[in-house]
């Protein structure tokens, strides 16, 4: 239990950059252990995959929707993940001194939503690849998304590369694009067409925020929605009364939030987003806008 409690204490107090590092790695370890369980039961490995795999088929895709968010969080090869992991890294802490943590995790989500929906487009609609059935794994196009909307944003931000010294973003953005375009028909045919799409959905991202638009704000409001939606279900079912008791809202006997209070944890979340916020700071919020 001690290292169960230290790495959801990690978690919780790391920023979002490092939660969606831990997921990924939480998922692949996952898919590992079910594999195994699986193999050991006489189940062939690759049943356990659709589960979190997007078909290229339509046919498929209509009865596990939710892939389409679920690929971009799996890995099954040790390389494929570390190199993805390396990549998110390194560039989500160049994305996040210009954005928020909200941003990083809504631009992963729809660069990943981005890839899928070229990737079954192109499966579904080119001569080429309508007669072959694939399926897309991995969170390159999520990773390329983020890499792509930086190098839109600030093109001269330099960093430093072994044997190359100082490359501006916008070259590495497009030899990325580049190599997953020259990628098409060969191996990873599937793959390197969602790169497409990430980078797609990265290019959009900048361009539209340079012009006072968030497109990744309806994500978030989605995923805000669901966690309050857990909240309230998971607080509603701990000190439920026994006995007849009625059962008061505690928040109703603390005292209303000060201009001072609420000043401070708008600004964090300008700085770092929402889900930086603790508890008390978003029960501070809450009764702000109920006093509203």
């Amino acid at each position: 239990m001690g290292i169960i409690d230290d790495i959801k204490l990690r978690y919780n107090q790391g920023g979002m950059l490092l939660r969606l590092i831990y997921i990924n790695i939480g998922v692949f370890l996952l898919l590992h252990v079910a594999s195994i369980i699986a193999w050991l039961f006489g189940v062939e490995e690759a049943k356990v995959l659709l589960w979190v795999e997007t078909p290229s088929r339509l046919g498929e895709l209509v009865y596990r929707p939710w892939t389409v968010i679920t690929y971009c969080f799996s890995h099954y090869e040790l390389l494929h993940i570390l190199f993805n992991l390396l990549w998110l890294y390194w560039l989500g802490r160049i994305f996040l001194e210009f954005f928020t943590a909200k941003h990083l995790s809504g631009l992963y989500i729809l660069g990943g939503i981005g890839g899928a929906v070229l990737y079954v487009l192109a499966y579904n609609c080119l001569p080429a690849l309508i007669v072959q059935r694939g399926y897309l794994i991995g969170a390159s196009a999520s990773v390329i998304a983020i890499v792509v909307a930086v190098a839109t944003y600030v093109p001269n931000y330099k960093i430093g590369l072994l044997f190359l010294g100082d490359v501006s973003l916008k070259w590495i953005a497009v030899a990325m694009v580049i190599m997953s375009l020259l990628g098409i028909g060969a191996s990873n045919t599937g793959g390197d067409i969602a790169h497409l799409g990430g980078a797609l959905v990265g290019f959009w991202f900048a361009y539209s925020f340079k012009r006072g638009r968030d497109i990744t704000r309806w994500i978030n409001a989605s995923l805000d929605g669901l966690m309050s939606l857990f909240r309230r279900k998971r607080s509603a079912g701990v000190g439920q009364p026994t006995g007849g008791t009625a059962y008061h809202d505690n928040r109703r006997n603390q005292s209303e939030p000060t201009e001072a209070d609420l000043d401070r944890v708008l600004d964090k979340i300008r700085r770092s987003g929402y889900s930086s916020l603790t508890d008390d700071e978003r029960d501070i919020l809450f009764r702000a806008s109920q006093k509203r």
